[in-house]
């Protein structure tokens, strides 16, 4: 059994595309014409990141219900965790495609964090490993 992939609610089809590949560093791996369960026309978006199984199925809001919870889609919290081997490169190219962060990246017991918003407008946790004991955190300062 496996996720094989969840929906996040986007304003508009390219712009959401494009932040997932370029600034995310994801794969579009479908996008296709489909259509609503009444006949209009839509896509079928999904990306992921490279290598990985789940995808994410990129779902223009189609009314006034579904657009009221873009940004929202998780009640505030954050929902969505994107785990990266290497956190400091990952948050430099985020950074310079001008993802918005939320907190500063901090080390917790389970490595190190930031939180950022999606171009939805939903947090996500930007996860890597923690720092080893040694090694220098350019993002913590010197005491």
């Amino acid at each position: 059994m496996r996720i094989e992939q969840f929906t996040v609610v986007v304003d508009d089809y390219d712009t959401a595309i494009g932040f997932f590949t370029s600034a995310l560093g994801f794969d579009l791996v479908e996008d296709s014409p489909s259509l609503t369960n009444d006949g209009r026309p839509k896509r079928w978006v999904v990306v992921r990141p490279p290598g990985a199984q789940t995808g994410i199925l990129l779902a223009r809001a189609d009314g006034e219900h579904q657009a009221a919870v873009l940004g929202n889609q998780v009640a505030g919290r954050v929902g969505f965790f994107l785990r990266v081997d290497d956190f400091d490169a990952a948050l430099e190219r985020m950074t310079a495609a001008g993802v918005q962060f939320l907190t500063a990246p901090r080390t917790e017991s389970y490595g190190r964090v930031a939180v950022f918003l999606d171009i939805a407008g939903n947090r996500w946790d930007l996860l890597g490993p923690a720092v080893s004991p040694g090694t220098a955190n350019p993002h913590v300062a010197a005491v």
